[in-house]
């Protein structure tokens, strides 16, 4: 009976210590894959190219940031001008109020002093027929006198009321434009300061990079000729075609550094075309196409937020600035990135 129970008191020690052990390593084997993956390297190529859609989407709120503002800057100066126009208009008006307040004055003491007469007192006290005639003209010079100068002063008075409210509206909307210019300055500002930190996380994220892929990166690829169209996507197309090889820079707009759409933009300015600075601005330029109809010199927009924009050589490539790290250079379209919209400037 008492080895009995000796022998069940040790099968259940060991039991346990089996239980213990067994709890230990499903502990360990659950923690040790997420250790191991942990201390495993991010991959560089996947990192930069992570890094580079940040900094390229950061780009385009800069720039669009900096078009808002200049247009706020602008709206601010026309409102001033209004607002001084305004002024000026009001206080000539003001002084021709005064003057004309100065005629009606004086032809009312005129009339206070005698030179108003009805018809009976210019008959009663009249010595001729021709001197009745030229009391009545007197009267009626001065009767249209008056009128005139009330009719001026009634004018004066109401321009001058007019000129001031114009001022007042304009001085409202000249303070709130100053107030959000002054906003979106600091905004401005936060985003710049922002894009050049992702910019040196890039150029730090390429130093990292395998030399066999960043010398794939910095290849300008096909720099063979290219046939153009004639007209105004030729012109286009044949001037961003010049700049393969040139460097990528954020908010590059020439003459050898470019971003996506400084390249675009210049193109077209090359053809005579005005576009806008921006590829989310680009994306409603033109009319749009589909993907079957893409011909040389389209626009292709790329990403939900259209912050790419590449310009089509024909059906199936594109040209464009790509990033940082790669020069301008003609890809596949479709390799590029995910497709917002197409637009055509020409036809």
């Amino acid at each position: 009976m008492a080895v009995s129970v000796l022998a069940k008191g040790i099968g259940d020690l060991m039991s346990l210590k089996l239980t213990r052990g067994f709890l230990a390593l499903v502990v360990l084997l659950s923690v040790t894959p997420a250790v191991s993956l942990a201390a495993q390297p991010a991959d560089p190529a996947r990192a930069y190219a992570d890094l580079t859609a940040q900094a390229t989407k950061l780009n385009e709120e800069v720039l669009r940031a900096q078009e808002d503002l200049v247009q706020r800057r602008a709206e601010l100066d026309r409102a001033s001008a209004t607002v001084a126009a305004a002024q000026q208009i009001e206080r000539q008006a003001k002084a021709d109020e005064n003057d004309f307040r100065g005629q009606v004055d004086l032809i009312t003491q005129a009339s206070f002093e005698g030179a108003r007469f009805n018809q009976l007192s210019a008959l009663l006290v009249a010595d001729s027929q021709q001197d009745f005639l030229n009391r009545l003209e007197m009267m009626r010079i001065l009767a249209t006198d008056r009128a005139e100068s009330l009719a001026r002063l009634s004018g004066a008075v109401e321009k001058a009321r007019q000129a001031h409210q114009v001022a007042e509206t304009a001085r409202a909307r000249a303070a709130e434009a100053a107030t959000s210019a002054e906003q979106l300055k600091a905004d401005l500002d936060g985003r710049k300061s922002a894009l050049q930190t992702q910019i040196d996380q890039v150029r730090s994220a390429l130093t990292r990079l395998p030399a066999p892929v960043a010398a794939k990166l910095s290849d300008p690829g096909d720099r063979s000729a290219v046939g153009v169209p004639s007209g105004v996507a030729g012109l286009a197309l044949a001037f961003a075609l010049a700049r393969r090889g040139d460097d990528y820079l954020y908010g590059g707009t020439g003459p050898r550094s470019w971003d996506c759409a400084g390249l675009t933009m210049k193109a077209y300015a090359a053809a005579g075309v005005s576009i806008p600075r921006t590829s989310g601005g680009q994306a409603s330029v033109g009319r749009p196409v589909g993907r079957g109809e893409v011909r040389a010199g389209d626009l292709i927009v790329y990403y939900t937020s259209r912050s790419h924009v590449a310009l089509a050589v024909d059906n199936g490539r594109a040209v464009h600035a790509s990033t940082e790290g790669q020069p301008v250079k003609i890809a596949p379209i479709d390799a590029i990135g995910p497709i917002a919209v197409i637009r055509r400037i020409e036809g």
